[in-house]
């Protein structure tokens, strides 16, 4: 194995943190919080809260605090390998207000969006997709070997259990190799599971969530490329326990690698984890080279801009911008998943004249992004330089999970100058006096702003004082922060 990655596991009485090292270096981190769980995969009884035909969509009571959003794409049966029914294009043909539905969670709640529902719920297990409302047997397009895909799918079918099924099945990347015992067991669980959903959906009379996902510390073992990983270390016992009996039942080759870390120091202080997240916070991110990029994330969309900055190469200038793009599309890629950027993103690499440098660029592009396993899709370098990409979003990206806008600037990422704050002291001052009798005015405001009047804008004030035949008087609070100001009246 050329690589040595890790799984990094922290876990509170509140919080879930999990991190993946390769090499030494943070790829990805997840986090799940007591009072704010991950709700994607969950299955919950709803009620149909307005059906909205103009959106061919409706909103979904599901016991959140905001309704949650049904598209009819995901109402109709799915249509893999079939063609559309003109009936799956209305969807008052399939819900009306105060409808009861059965609907799975796919995104979760993000920003002041509500939560993105499914009524084609699928219901995984270590190596198989269960699809109740749909009778086919598929293969994970990852398994390349044509043979082996044909006969993961035959092994489904021979099952007598896959017969007797209502629903499809999909076949996972980490079943690749399995004998048919280790499958029908896998099968058997989740065909028991979506019995004991439907015998508790029978039940519900409210809004009410009937199947709750794994915790992510389980959810982890499940999903994670087992081959990959050489250890994974965990710093809570119960926790480990856990770990330890799910592998056990389900994933006996991470069982060997599963270790209890009972280091003093904080595990993700020791793997310098608590860094590495703190600069995936930060908008600069620099490179080897002396280049870096400037990533801001937006309500809209994400932008990230490579930079030569102190990097001068060693040949000529054009060199020097295609090895600083060259290094910037590795840096990208981790940076995507560190920070779990999703929706619309813009690259803008420095401009390239020579179309062989644009092609070696893209093509190291491409192969970085292969390593997500979030889907990503991206267009050919335009003749600004730019890339223009998606990746999927299914939760909230590391900064809107850890981070919530200024107080001071209300998200802007900037604030106004002592200048500018003084000036609308100014017009306030005359808004006032033309509204009030007032005999004097005190103005409370920040330190650098009282400093700014009282230094450079004194003879201003001296103005004001004389058209208004008022006095002014200043007072600085160290409390109150640049942009906030009181005129008080006596």
């Amino acid at each position: 194995m050329s690589n040595e990655e890790k799984i990094l596991v922290n876990v509170t009485p509140y919080e879930t943190r999990v991190a993946w090292v390769e090499n030494g270096v943070l790829q990805e981190v997840w986090i799940e919080r007591a009072n704010k769980k991950g709700l994607v995969g969950n299955i919950y009884i709803g009620k149909v809260d307005r059906v909205l035909p103009g959106m061919q969509a409706a909103f979904v009571d599901i016991g959140l605090e905001r309704t949650a959003f049904l598209h009819v794409s995901d109402v109709c049966p799915s249509t893999i390998g079939k063609t559309v029914e003109p009936d799956c294009e209305d969807i008052t043909k399939f819900l009306h207000a105060g409808q009861k539905v059965m609907v799975q969670v796919v995104k979760d709640p993000i920003s002041s969006k509500g939560a993105r529902l499914t009524m084609n719920a699928t219901i995984p297990s270590r190596m198989l997709v269960y699809m109740p409302g749909e009778k086919m047997v598929g293969v994970s397009q990852k398994i390349e070997d044509a043979d082996e895909r044909e006969r993961l799918r035959e092994l489904i079918k021979s099952m007598p259990e896959t017969t007797e099924s209502e629903g499809g099945f999909i076949v996972r990347t980490v079943a690749e190799g399995v004998d048919f015992h280790e499958m029908r067991a896998d099968l058997i669980y989740l065909q028991k599971l979506w019995g004991v959903i439907q015998e508790k959906a029978k039940k519900v009379r409210t809004s009410a969530l009937v199947y709750e996902d794994l915790p992510l510390y389980l959810h982890l073992l499940r999903d994670i490329p087992s081959d990959r990983i050489e250890e994974i270390r965990v710093d809570s016992l119960e926790t480990f326990k856990k770990m330890k009996d799910f592998a056990e039942s389900y994933v006996m080759e991470l069982s060997n690698k599963l270790h209890r870390y009972q280091g003093e120091r904080p595990i993700f202080d020791v793997y310098n984890i608590e860094e590495e997240i703190q600069q995936a916070l930060e908008k600069r991110v620099n490179l080897k080279s002396g280049g870096y990029l400037v990533i801001d994330q937006t309500e809209a969309m994400t932008t990230i801009d490579v930079n030569t900055g102190g990097f001068v190469g060693h040949k000529n200038l054009e060199e020097t911008i295609f090895r600083t793009n060259l290094e910037a599309t590795q840096a990208i890629a981790r940076q995507l998943r560190l920070r779990n950027l999703g929706g619309i993103i813009i690259l803008d690499l420095i401009d390239m004249d020579i179309e062989e440098h644009k092609k070696v660029v893209y093509a190291a592009l491409q192969k970085e992004l292969a390593k997500d396993r979030v889907k990503t899709s991206m267009s050919e370098i335009s003749s600004l330089g730019l890339i223009e990409m998606t990746r999927k979003r299914t939760r909230e990206s590391l900064e809107r999970t850890l981070c919530e806008p200024c107080l001071v600037c209300h998200g802007r990422g900037s604030v106004k100058t002592p200048e500018t704050i003084s000036f609308e002291i100014f017009r306030e001052i005359t808004r006032m006096a033309k509204q009030f009798d007032a005999e004097k005015y005190r103005v409370i405001a920040a330190e650098s702003v009282v400093s700014y009047i009282l230094d450079e804008a004194s003879t201003r004030v001296a103005e004001l004082e004389s058209f208004l035949e008022k006095s002014i008087r200043f007072q600085a609070e160290s409390g109150y922060f640049v942009e906030q100001f009181d005129v008080v009246m006596s």
